[in-house]
């Protein structure tokens, strides 16, 4: 029996070594090989970009299923059928046959509700991604065309949830819609082409939803799994991120392999967020669109509010006073253009060019392959808390309508608070939030320095009390002093005639960003900053 196993097991090896060969002939299977064992750095804030693209999984499978059954057309229609509030009420092809995927496809509306849901978590888990990249400098050298990708496949997410939110045509689609004809219009000059083009002719029109149709399951997914890809394909090419601790340096990732480890887990999370997401999709309703009813041009739903990712936009729009202009015959009202066009575009340049930005500030050409703790960098992470405050603000304000009704205060102070909060909010939170950063590093130095507290106290031979401290173990020791901040760059010399305003700028800017750190400056290269980390260094 043992020979016959060993024989068994020798034939067996043998036609696995054959097959294998024979598919590397025709497949890079050899090659590839290595990228199994290619190591991913285990941490919690990895997971984020992980949980982004398991719910776009979860979004292309029902999205694919939910294509069975929608009719995305504008004819007029009677509806008879499961739901008889609406029976023999007029409406859209497209509103009808979302009622019938909810009210009498077998689990239709489950599967309506998982795609909603899915949809929120994956922008959400996209905006956190990008902030945690953010926060810990990721998108620095090599990595910048990586940051763009991100920031792009951020945009394609909001224009693919507002055109998927938009295509049932019911009434609250419909109101957004019409806010977005007023966006279009309040262009200058080119504004009502651009809604006549848009729209197919007037509003609402026959053509929007067709239109919104095949940009939803056609041209954004096929260019959200392009950029995916890339993405995936440029962190697997220049390795991952890691934070600093023992072993772990600018040219080595310590982590599970590719596989089996680091296959495993993410198997198990992708479990995890689409047994979440189903679990939301049974329990807590989202979008009752036979609530709204069917899209009407002279109706507007009461306490109409946007999903969240473009609540910001609603909350702008309520802010700004009503500003118009008119020149030439032409009218600009700035209250509808300056929020709703300017501000998003304003936005978007700030995102694609911050890592060139700061790279220019700081002169840094070297690729870094470590994590920044946000605590090291003061001026960043500040900046980061200022737009987050920034974001909320707006987004509180796009329902001030709805706070105003719940908490019975006045619609008008209320928006009154929400500007004030605008103007002076995030420049607090900037302030505060580079204090506390400050304040962590100071903390950090005196544990370097005097070690940790053990919380026992004797008294010394004068008759004074001492706080007994152990010396800082290895790994913190390794992760506080792996801290790497650039110096200012030094102000260029020469009379002021001689010296170009662009070089003064960078001067002026670079101080802002890193002359504030303990000690009075950065740290270059892990070097001592003070004269008792000196002493603990020798």
């Amino acid at each position: 029996m043992r020979k016959r196993r060993a024989r068994a097991s020798a034939r067996a090896r043998h036609a696995a070594e054959r097959a294998t060969d024979h598919l590397d002939g025709r497949l890079p299977l050899y090659e590839g090989g290595g990228l199994l064992r290619k190591a991913f750095p285990d941490h919690w804030s990895f997971l984020l970009g992980e949980v982004a693209l398991y719910s776009f999984v979860v979004l292309l499978l029902t999205g694919v299923w939910l294509t069975l059954f929608f009719h995305p057309a504008m004819t007029e229609v009677v509806y008879h059928g499961s739901y008889t509030p609406l029976d023999g009420i007029r409406m859209s092809e497209a509103y009808r046959s979302t009622l019938h995927i909810s009210f009498d496809v077998r689990g239709g509306l489950l599967i309506r509700q998982l795609h909603h849901w899915a949809a929120l978590v994956f922008l959400a888990a996209v905006g956190a991604h990008l902030l945690r990249v953010f926060f810990t400098g990721a998108f620095r050298r090599p990595r910048e065309i990586n940051w763009a990708i991100g920031v792009t496949l951020f945009l394609l997410a909001l224009a693919e949830g507002f055109a998927g939110y938009s295509l049932p045509d019911d009434l609250l689609s419909g109101t957004g819609l019409r806010i977005a004809e007023g966006i279009m219009l309040s262009i200058p000059v080119v504004g009502t082409y651009v809604g006549f083009f848009v729209f197919g002719g007037q509003f609402p029109g026959h053509e929007l939803i067709p239109r919104l149709y095949s940009l939803h399951i056609l041209l954004i997914p096929g260019l959200l799994l392009a950029l995916v890809t890339a993405h995936l394909i440029l962190v697997f090419h220049l390795k991952h991120t890691q934070w600093a601790g023992r072993g772990r340096t600018n040219d080595n990732v310590v982590g599970k392999p590719l596989f089996p480890q680091f296959m495993a887990s993410s198997l198990g999370l992708f479990c995890m967020v689409f047994g979440t997401l189903t679990v939301l999709a049974g329990l807590a309703q989202i979008n009752p669109v036979w609530v709204y009813g069917p899209y009407r041009p002279d109706a507007v739903s009461t306490g109409s509010q946007p999903d969240w990712y473009v609540g910001f936009l609603e909350g702008s729009l309520r802010l700004v006073p009503p500003w118009e202009t008119t020149l030439a015959g032409h009218t600009v009202m700035w209250n509808v253009f300056l929020p709703a066009v300017v501000l998003p575009l304003a936005l978007f340049a700030v995102l694609y060019s911050y890592p060139f930005f700061e790279a220019w500030i700081t002169g840094d050409q070297q690729e870094h392959h470590l994590a920044d703790r946000p605590r090291d960098r003061p001026v960043r992470t500040g900046l980061g808390v200022a737009a987050i405050c920034c974001y909320g603000v707006l987004l509180a304000a796009g329902g001030n309508d709805v706070l105003a009704d719940t908490f019975k205060v006045s619609v008008n102070a209320l928006t009154w608070v929400f500007r004030i909060s605008l103007v002076l909010l995030p420049p607090l939170a900037f302030m505060l939030t580079k204090r506390i950063c400050l304040a962590l590093q100071e903390a950090e130095l005196q544990r370097l320095a005097e070690g940790e507290e053990t919380g026992v106290v004797r008294q010394t031979v004068t008759g004074g009390y001492a706080e007994g401290h152990t010396p800082v173990d290895e790994e913190t020791r390794h992760v506080l002093r792996a801290r790497q901040v650039p110096r200012p760059l030094a102000s260029p010399e020469g009379r002021d005639g001689e010296v170009p305003q662009l070089q003064r700028l960078r001067a002026t800017l670079s101080s802002w960003y890193y002359g504030d750190g303990v000690g009075g400056q950065g740290l270059q290269d892990g070097e001592p900053e003070s004269d008792s980390e000196r002493e603990l260094e020798r």
